[in-house]
């Protein structure tokens, strides 16, 4: 891992805002950062945040400054954007993340106590949330949950706030037992239902999944993220084993390759 350069940050940053005004100057700048408009940026910005997380999950420490250089890009290319069209700009940003955390800790700026509980401090932290939320008028429970939230971040936090108002199963009993009826339910539709409904009752599933990982203090993204890894080691691992017989997995069977998935298995475990 590189040592730190201690180059100057706000200086780096306007040298950053600058390059990126030149890249949409209408005369002199770049066609394609030109064309670009909020709603054909924010995939990119999606995108940039989980190849930071990405690079966390590998902790590839080396990679990770361009990475978040890459997200504070799509930061930037919004802010330039909002300058243009008069709305705001990127101090506004940096002011407003910089008055909400001063106004969500408290604690830490203000004169109250730092000697709370980790229950108190989530407690505090909500009430503080649900002032905010009252001064943008968000009335309902669900209200302000981003629409464009992955969709198993977005259940999770769409859970949790039904369960601050006591919305929720008891414990985790509860929620196998949901998962087994949803089961039943998107089997009777994959037997008798069209694909509107077979989608419905998958969704209905992964739905009570994501809610069970909540119950059992599980990060689903995360819990996925592994998942998908050990999926690709292990897959990997096949493709492999057959190379050195000179074939490839379609010159196999499921049967071969299931165990040598075994072998790969039983491999890792060891290991462990």
């Amino acid at each position: 891992m590189t040592e730190p350069t201690r180059r100057d940050a706000g200086a780096e940053i306007a040298r950053l805002i600058d390059i990126m005004a030149q890249l949409r100057h209408p005369r002199t700048g770049c066609p394609w950062d030109i064309e670009q408009d909020f709603a054909s940026i924010a995939p990119y910005t999606i995108e940039e945040a989980h190849e930071v997380a990405d690079a966390i999950d590998r902790q590839a420490w080396g990679e990770l400054p361009g990475e978040l250089g890459d997200l504070l890009l799509q930061v930037v290319f919004h802010a330039q954007m909002a300058r243009e069209a008069g709305m705001f700009d990127f101090a506004d940003c940096a002011a407003a993340i910089s008055d909400k955390l001063i106004f969500r800790h408290p604690h830490v700026f203000g004169d109250e106590s730092r000697d709370k509980s980790a229950e108190q401090q989530v407690r505090d932290w909500e009430a503080i949330k649900a002032v905010e939320r009252a001064g943008k008028a968000e009335r309902g429970t669900l209200d302000g949950v981003a629409l464009g939230l992955p969709a198993l971040t977005r259940a999770i936090k769409l859970q949790n706030r039904a369960a601050r108002v006591g919305f929720d199963w008891p414990g985790p009993a509860d929620v196998l037992e949901k998962i087994v009826e949803e089961t039943a339910e998107l089997v009777e539709a994959r037997d008798t239902l069209g694909a509107d409904a077979l989608e419905e009752e998958f969704g209905d599933l992964l739905f009570v999944m994501a809610n069970l990982a909540r119950h059992l203090d599980v990060d689903p993204e995360q819990a996925l993220r592994r998942a998908n890894a050990k999926f690709t080691r292990r897959f990997g691992a096949v493709e492999a084993s057959l190379a050195a017989e000179g074939r490839r997995p379609e010159d196999s069977d499921l049967a071969e390759m299931d165990r040598l998935w075994d072998q790969a298995k039983a491999a890792e475990r060891a290991t462990e």
